[in-house]
């Protein structure tokens, strides 16, 4: 038998449900089961003007016919969440949001599933929910803990032409720059190299972007690289680790860039901050683009995109960076 994969619906008022409806409808998930709410993939298919039969399974792991889009009915979620208004903040979605995740992690804890593929969710709705993560990672993260302690995760985003792995991830600039330090570069360096030894490649090349203009110019504009990133870039070296760097930000990005007319210098870029690391990727586009946490005890993937309140509803949802995240799912639970 085939692996089975999660998808965790995601908000139900953004597009996750209109996606993962597309997705099925289009046969491209036939290893899958959604954990969400039976009702709300039904308006999605709706929505989408798609005719496609609802099945709600009892038990993870149950067999399902052919064709159809099999739900886990999430025990706990509110009632009436296909009534919600479509593209607004509620509570109520964000709170059955995070029961579908919690919920997944628990079935693949359980050995039930071989991978969890997240839809979109809305940080204010789970806010609203009372919910205290700002995102996946670190819920997943929590989720993950063992006798306390949290397992070390990053945020990789990832499309056919380059990889970037993130120090910090959802956190105040102010915040983030007091977070780069030579323990949390080294331990992404090493996170970074073992994960893509699991996607097949024996020798990482990483490239480690600066923080400061022009990777701090000597230390004329900031310090940092030479007091936390060169040292780590050092130690990464003497354990075997192909690292370099630090790069000015503003190339390194274009240097790792891999496509049939230029081959990539480097196989993944690692990046100190949120933005310097994710908009290089979601410039190339979207609709390709997989979020990948790396240091899980189990595989997850997430499309490249939020919950698109402004077009919830119309049908005109992209289920491309979706697909790609369940054929990345698939992908690392081989490797």
């Amino acid at each position: 038998m085939s692996p089975l994969f999660l998808i965790s619906q995601g908000d139900p008022s953004g597009i996750g449900p209109e996606i993962i409806a597309k997705t099925f409808a289009a046969g491209l998930a036939p290893d899958c089961l959604v954990m969400g709410d039976v009702a709300v993939m039904r308006r999605a298919l709706r929505q989408c003007g798609l005719s496609l039969p609802v099945v709600q399974v009892s038990r993870v792991g149950e067999t399902v016919p052919p064709n159809c889009l099999p739900v886990f009915q999430v025990p706990g979620i509110a009632s009436g969440l296909a009534d919600l208004a479509l593209g607004k903040v509620d509570a109520r979605a964000g709170a059955a949001a995070a029961a579908c995740i919690t919920a997944a992690v628990a079935s693949i804890q359980a050995g039930e599933a071989a991978g969890l593929v997240t839809a979109p969710i809305h940080k204010e709705a789970l806010h609203a929910a009372g919910v205290t993560f700002p995102g996946h990672t670190e819920m997943l993260q929590a989720l993950a803990a063992q006798g306390g302690a949290l397992p070390p995760v990053r945020m990789m985003l990832a499309n056919e032409e380059l990889r970037t792995v993130l120090v910090t991830i959802h956190c105040s600039l102010r915040r983030a720059i007091d977070l780069i330090t030579q323990e949390s570069v080294l331990q992404t360096l090493r996170i970074s190299h073992q994960a893509l030894q699991r996607f097949g490649i024996a020798k990482p090349r990483i490239a480690v972007a600066g923080l400061n203009p022009h990777a701090g110019e000597g230390g004329l504009f900031g310090d940092e690289e030479q007091l936390h990133i060169m040292p780590a870039i050092r130690q990464a070296q003497a354990e075997g680790i192909a690292a370099s760097g630090p790069f000015a930000p503003d190339t390194v990005f274009m240097r790792a860039r891999h496509t049939d007319a230029h081959p990539g210098e480097f196989d993944l870029v690692v990046a100190m901050t949120h933005d310097h690391g994710l908009i290089p990727v979601k410039y190339l586009g979207v609709e390709q683009g997989v979020n990948v946490t790396l240091g899980l005890p189990f595989v997850r993937t997430s499309p490249d995109h939020g919950t698109a309140f402004d077009i919830a509803g119309s049908g005109r949802a992209d289920p491309a960076s979706l697909q790609a995240a369940i054929r990345m799912a698939r992908r690392l639970a081989v490797n």
